[in-house]
């Protein structure tokens, strides 16, 4: 867990003031199996935004058919498919969540209320796996690497760089993330650490996803996602996100 001194935005008013504008962005590529008990996990007044990104198996149309709103994506990536949604995003906060039932979005409750009492920027989420499988060694060891590589480009000590975090929409928007293939979570921390956020992480449990891994199923995979991280955390320490 790391914390700075300056936060990007003034906190929320306290309890009782206006009604909590939430959105969650879920990425989504042929996730058809998993979109039913991912939606209904999604907490009362959020808005769950799928961005289908080249399903073939009737992904959107599911993900329609139980209320979500639905976004396309045509370039393929996964940083394609987060921005996307974010852009679609209108409410004050938004959360990202990945699509095939690993994690549940409802563990990113006490994120928001988090940020909203102005005690972080963004925050994360630490998986913890739950059950064989939920985290294949390489893709643990890749993420253990990138995490020690991070700590040096930007002092955080972060333990995950996990998929399931929230932060303020504006404040996402205006730090101008560029990736738009796996190295988007990563340029994202990177970028709010540059800016001075306020970054925590909380654990949050980790079951084996539904289906194949796209990104990490496979050394392959893994390797070409922490390729991309790697050029992340080579760019030059900068200022974007900051507010007056």
């Amino acid at each position: 867990m790391s914390a700075v001194t300056t936060s990007p935005s003034s906190p929320e008013p306290p309890p009782g003031g206006p009604a909590l504008s939430v959105d969650v962005v879920l990425p989504c590529l042929d996730e058809a199996a998993a979109l039913p008990w991912v939606l209904r996990r999604i907490p009362p007044g959020w808005r769950a935004i799928v961005v289908d990104n080249g399903s073939t198996d009737g992904s959107g149309h599911v993900a329609r058919e139980l209320g979500a709103t639905v976004v396309r994506e045509t370039r393929r990536g996964f940083g394609a498919a987060c921005h996307a949604g974010l852009t679609a995003a209108t409410a004050e906060f938004v959360c990202f969540c990945d699509c095939d039932a690993s994690l549940d979005p409802a563990d990113a409750v006490p994120f928001v209320d988090e940020i909203r009492a102005g005690a972080a920027d963004l925050v994360l989420g630490r998986r913890r796996p739950r059950g064989r499988g939920a985290w294949p060694p390489h893709a643990r060891a890749g993420n253990t690497a990138l995490a020690l590589l991070l700590r040096r480009r930007t002092g955080l000590r972060l333990r995950d760089l996990g998929p399931l975090r929230a932060a303020r929409r504006a404040d996402l928007l205006a730090l101008g993330v560029a990736d738009r293939r796996s190295g988007y979570p990563l340029e994202m921390v990177v970028r709010a650490a540059d800016a001075g956020w306020r970054i925590t992480e909380h654990d949050v449990p980790y079951a084996p996803r539904t289906g194949a891994s796209k990104v990490t199923g496979t050394w392959r995979g893994t390797w070409h996602a922490v390729r991309d991280m790697s050029r992340v955390l080579q760019e030059q320490p900068g200022r974007e996100g900051v507010k007056p």
